[in-house]
């Protein structure tokens, strides 16, 4: 039962935070005309977030922890990523209710793949601390702590899809949620200077 209990804490201690992740999945859900179509940003999310957890558990974050040359790669990688990322978000109208700006599949995917796999917050935080945290278990003990993880990771991103859909159907002002774009590109830049300073 520890285990359990450790990855649903551990899970959700680390993706609760504002973040570029969670920042496009509720915006999907507000700017998608249903939650169906809201979906793909969700469960793209959520893959993402299983494989790191899956990789990190078997070893990845020991390989990337002794070499220090990988880690800085993706500090720097994702600094420079998290700067334009603030500036898309920042200049967005992407917090209209008609739907107007509602993202195609196919760009929603490959948006959510990027945020997700380019985010050294993200990357960092898996591997440095469930991958880390999981050595301390073995064999069927382990399994349990990453399937707890892999589940609140699948489970956060469908509500955050989920919250988005419903504060649209009750018509919260556009205001509301062009500020919410405004506060989360903040955010994501002070997260990029937060990263930056750690490289010094």
């Amino acid at each position: 039962m520890e285990p359990i209990i450790h990855g649903i804490i551990l899970a959700f201690g680390l993706i609760l935070p504002l973040g570029v992740q969670n920042v496009f999945v509720f915006t999907q859900g507000v700017t998608q005309p249903s939650l169906i179509l809201a979906l793909p940003a969700a469960i793209t999310a959520a893959i993402c977030d299983t494989i790191l957890i899956i990789l990190a558990i078997l070893g990845l974050s020991m390989i990337v922890l002794q070499f220090e040359w990988i880690r800085l790669i993706l500090l720097i990688g994702g600094i420079l990523f998290l700067l334009y990322m603030g500036k898309v978000i920042w200049n967005s109208d992407a917090a209209s209710l008609e739907g107007k700006e509602a993202l195609p599949l196919k760009k929603q995917i490959l948006f959510a793949l990027s945020v997700s796999l380019l985010n050294p917050h993200a990357l960092l935080d898996t591997i440095g601390v469930i991958g880390t945290s999981a050595v301390k278990y073995d064999g069927q003990d382990q399994g349990l702590f990453m399937i707890a993880c892999i589940i609140v990771s699948w489970l956060w991103f469908l509500l955050l899809a989920t919250t988005g859909v419903f504060l649209k159907k009750i018509q919260i002002s556009n205001k509301v949620f062009i500020l919410f774009n405004k506060l989360s590109a903040i955010f994501i830049w002070g997260t990029a200077i937060y990263l930056l300073v750690g490289l010094f």
